[in-house]
């Protein structure tokens, strides 16, 4: 009998635009009409979510947390693309500032216990923020490595649903969706940086890294705290 040989074409990835899309879409006009917010570091890749979602409902409410201790290339990232974007609702989260005044008068807990800085400059504040909401959307991928490999596109923590439209994106899906529509870029992408917080726990890239290896370099964390469920958290795919 003769061998007959087989071959398959290759099979294409589809572009993940069109499911954010839809999930964006379906979850600020249906699900969670006017009691969902989008949370946005104003980061390196930020601009791809801001514009999906400025696409759907420009009004919808953008928490931004000001930790006092950002690059003045990401607050001028911000002001650039709420311009460029027309976000008609972002809303400035700031630290208590007795809080701060009480654990970190002199602005250098960072260096001796992390954690608690960014518990008392994003976890706090952000919890608070997010009282009068159902839901809220963030940008993690999974190709951010570490504690984000196996996230899903939608979870509920701590009775809150969070919804992670990029989760499946790659590197190549972020790179392509800025060139596609000429999004500004962070000023510190040009600078070696993949991935920007609060100055003194962002570093630029080395040879390898991940894209949040520069972050907290040497102490074992790649999460501030907002991401991770003060008491239970289920996932759906």
């Amino acid at each position: 009998m003769l061998a007959v040989a087989t071959t398959s074409a290759p099979v294409e990835r589809t572009d993940p635009t069109t499911g954010a899309q839809r999930l964006l879409a379906a979850a600020i006009h249906g699900e969670f009409a006017g009691r969902i917010a989008l949370t946005s570091s104003f980061g390196i890749e930020a601009a791809v979510l801001l514009h999906l979602v400025a696409d759907i409902e420009p009004a919808l409410p953008v928490l931004f947390l000001d930790t006092g201790k950002l690059f003045g290339e990401t607050l001028r990232h911000r002001d650039r693309l709420v311009r460029r974007l027309g976000l008609r609702d972002v809303r400035t989260i700031t630290p208590d500032s007795a809080a701060l005044a009480a654990a970190d008068p002199q602005g250098t807990l960072w260096r001796s216990d992390p954690g608690r800085c960014c518990a008392l400059r994003k976890v706090e504040p952000l919890s608070r923020a997010l009282s009068g909401f159902d839901a809220w959307i963030n940008g993690r991928r999974r190709a951010h490595g570490h504690a984000r490999t196996a996230l899903a596109v939608r979870e509920t923590v701590d009775g809150r649903v969070k919804l992670n439209p990029l989760a499946a994106w790659s590197d190549a899906d972020i790179d392509g969706y800025m060139a596609r529509h000429d999004l500004p870029r962070h000023e510190l992408a040009g600078d070696g940086f993949l991935s920007v917080g609060c100055q003194p726990c962002s570093e630029r890239a080395r040879p390898g890294d991940g894209t949040r290896d520069g972050r907290w370099r040497g102490q074992g964390r790649t999460e501030c705290g907002i991401h991770l469920p003060q008491r239970t958290a289920t996932a759906h795919r």
